[in-house]
């Protein structure tokens, strides 16, 4: 949040900071105050779902509304999940760390925001509201000895991906920004040793691709992810070029299963279906109660067909 600082004055931000690091946040206050916008900050541990509703109701006590939320919070891989540790000889369970801050605190933020981004909003007021969701190149690639945090960046980017069509009804954005590795506390030194010559994504960029994502008007926005693979451009990665490849096969399948809901081949397998379900005695009872409905609602035909056609 602290590279976003230089941008926060000329869009006119009102900033709430949520941050552990409480003399960090107040920092980045005071960075954007100077630069002439408007912050503030509290003590926030993502993984506390009351400090994030605290966190949430500090904004609208401030400020009225919210339209941007921003889940940034995360941490590299914790723990050793690739070793298994013994106690008396047994597993001990892993240090889910990781998945908790990167996973379950998104999770606890982005739910928040269904409602606070609605708070104070009128029922035809068009305003846009975004999420904006911080994934990884871990969001599309396996890392050695990163596989809890591979599986929480692989579940952000399906947080949107099954988020954006509902979210459009009610124009709210939702996207993701995927930056290579940057040159955050979040790396370790190891890491950055390893790097050491490669092109890392500069954070004022990605500070940038989270602000695009959040205010372009443009509705294609909408349920994108943003790549930063180095120091180079940002791409923006269609909703459309994620049914390729693999992607491809599954997208296919998928509409090969919705695509069948009709004709006779459709109400066979559904029948069968109902049979192996509910068994033969129970699909004759509910046909018996269907038919004793039909000719209760319509009693009034039957009486008629009775009168003039059987023989009393």
């Amino acid at each position: 949040m602290g590279e976003c600082k230089d941008y926060m004055p000329n869009i006119r931000a009102k900033v709430v900071i949520g941050d552990r690091d409480v003399a960090g946040a107040e920092k980045t206050v005071s960075d954007i105050e100077r630069a002439g916008g408007i912050a503030i900050s509290q003590k926030c541990d993502v993984t506390i779902w009351d400090d994030q509703v605290a966190l949430f109701e500090l904004a609208i006590a401030k400020f009225g509304v919210v339209d941007i939320v921003v889940p940034n919070a995360g941490v590299a891989e914790v723990g050793s999940f690739h070793q298994v540790v013994l106690k008396d000889g047994k597993p001990v369970k892993p240090d889910a760390k990781t998945i908790d801050v990167n996973l379950f605190g998104v999770i606890y933020t982005t739910h928040l925001a269904l409602h606070y981004l609605n708070v104070k909003r009128e029922l035809k007021d068009d305003t846009l509201k975004a999420i904006v969701l911080i994934g990884s190149m871990a969001s599309w690639l396996g890392i050695p000895r990163g596989a809890m945090y591979a599986a929480s960046k692989h579940a952000v980017l399906g947080i949107m991906r099954s988020m954006y069509r509902e979210l459009a009804f009610n124009n709210i954005r939702i996207a993701t920004v995927h930056p290579f590795f940057a040159d955050t506390g979040i790396v370790p030194i190891p890491v950055k040793l390893l790097l050491a010559g490669v092109p890392l994504a500069p954070v004022p960029r990605i500070a940038g691709a989270i602000i695009h994502a959040a205010t372009n008007p443009d509705p294609e926005i909408n349920g994108v992810a943003f790549l930063l693979n180095d120091d180079g451009p940002v791409f923006m990665v269609p909703r459309e070029e994620f049914k390729l490849g693999v992607y491809k096969l599954i997208d296919e399948r998928a509409n090969s299963l919705t695509g069948g809901l009709t004709g006779a081949k459709y109400y066979v397998r559904m029948a069968n279906d109902f049979l192996r379900i509910f068994g033969k005695q129970a699909i004759l009872a509910m046909l018996a109660a269907r038919a004793i409905k039909m000719t209760w609602d319509h009693r009034e035909l039957v009486k008629e067909y009775v009168r003039q056609y059987v023989p009393v």
